[in-house]
């Protein structure tokens, strides 16, 4: 039976990864030009800039919230289509030009847009992708998210420096169209569990959390919020110490390495189990802050570019992977929201609370500090979920 592979690289498949890697092409690149477009625009201040930015990550984090429990009653297609139509309508109304109140309403609903389609996505290919091959499967799909990681940074700092923001906000409604269209073509599977009507029922922690997914959702968390500090402090930095020509590059090679390491993490996973692949990535995530606090040249800047993508990069999916692998089928969407919550709670609050940290740290020193975090989540993890992978993998051995 190992032998006949189930198929991975489906039509739905692709297509599913396709509408995520839009998505967030978007918000990364809207991530990385918004502050400057509020300051240029509005005459923002910093925090008005600040929260600009991270008010979206807000509302992706509300949205997700709230879809988590509802996805499989109402139905994957229709959740995938409610948010992907919010998402491409909010992107053109970044062309009305009527005060700072206004862009940061239109923030926060283009965010829960985002948070409804990307669960949505992250659902449905979660029941796409055969039993067998999920590690691997996850693995692929959240590349999508990688290279967005990457390419939207890279698009948002060069098209800043040669282009107007209506041009960035033309390609970004383009893409959001194009993205809507596309996921008409996808055969989407609904849920078919007799259990939805009562995980519904009555105002419980449950309805909006998926407790077995909840551990590795604490440690994504952790990670998440130290990543946050390379996403929205990595150009500052690069000024800081006269590398931001190699700035924009950063998120290239970054991407470069997670391509590059993903089809074999992936199926290291599904073979050996997460622990393979997690304790490894804590080490080349940290080690990779660390020599980013050291960075005096182009080489080493991308060179931590290169450990910070093999060890968060692949991090990111692996614990993706966890949080389905540990829920019954019927609360899948509510793991994958339970996931993305907490990834986003790291992202979306972390640029705020270190904004705090720098003016006493410096950001050399701030890379140091959350390099040692990193490592010392390696123990969180073991306490969260590593012991008991261990056991599991062992049992599955001999059985």
């Amino acid at each position: 039976m190992e032998h006949l592979k189930p198929k991975l690289w489906t039509k739905d498949f692709i297509i599913i990864s396709s509408v995520n890697f839009f998505l967030y092409l978007i918000f990364y690149l809207l991530l990385v030009t918004m502050a400057v477009y509020a300051v240029e625009q509005y005459n923002a201040s910093e925090s008005q800039a600040g929260l600009v930015t991270g008010i979206f990550i807000i509302g992706t984090l509300i949205g997700r919230l709230f879809i988590g429990q509802i996805i499989d009653t109402i139905g994957n297609r229709r959740m995938l289509f409610i948010g992907l139509g919010f998402f491409t309508i909010t992107s053109f109304l970044y062309f009305a030009n009527i005060g700072i109140i206004f862009l940061l309403l239109n923030r926060f609903i283009h965010g829960i847009a985002l948070g409804v389609a990307s669960t949505a996505t992250g659902t449905i290919v979660a029941k796409i992708i055969p039993a067998s091959r999920k590690g691997e499967g996850i693995g692929y799909f959240s590349m999508s998210t990688t290279l967005a990681t990457a390419v939207g940074p890279f698009f948002g700092l060069y098209m800043s420096q040669h282009t107007t923001f209506d041009v960035i906000f033309s390609f970004c409604l383009a893409l959001g169209i194009i993205s809507f269209i596309i996921a008409l073509f996808a055969k989407i599977p609904e849920a078919t569990s007799t259990k939805i009507s009562e995980q519904t029922k009555g105002i419980k922690l449950s309805n909006f959390i998926e407790p077995k997914a909840l551990p590795i959702a604490i440690v994504t968390l952790v990670l998440a919020f130290s990543y946050s500090s390379v996403l929205s402090f990595i150009n500052f930095y690069a000024i800081e110490i006269d590398l931001v020509e190699v700035a924009s590059f950063f998120f290239i090679v970054y991407a470069v390495a997670i391509l590059i390491s993903r089809p074999f993490t992936g199926r290291l996973m599904d073979v050996k189990g997460a622990n393979y692949v997690m304790y490894p990535t804590f080490a080349l995530f940290g080690g990779g802050l660390l020599l980013l606090s050291v960075a005096n040249s182009s080489f080493l800047l991308l060179l931590s570019g290169v450990l910070i993508g093999l060890g968060f990069g692949n991090m990111q999916s692996a614990t993706q992977a966890i949080a389905v692998k540990l829920t019954p089928t019927h609360r899948m969407g509510l793991a994958t929201s339970t996931f993305f919550i907490f990834l986003d709670a790291g992202l979306g609050f972390g640029p705020y609370l270190l904004g705090v940290i720098i003016p006493i740290t410096g950001y050399s020193n701030l890379y140091v500090l959350l390099g040692i975090l990193v490592c010392f989540s390696t123990i969180l993890y073991y306490f969260m979920h590593g012991r008991k992978e261990t056991k599991e993998v062992a049992d599955v051995t001999v059985g």
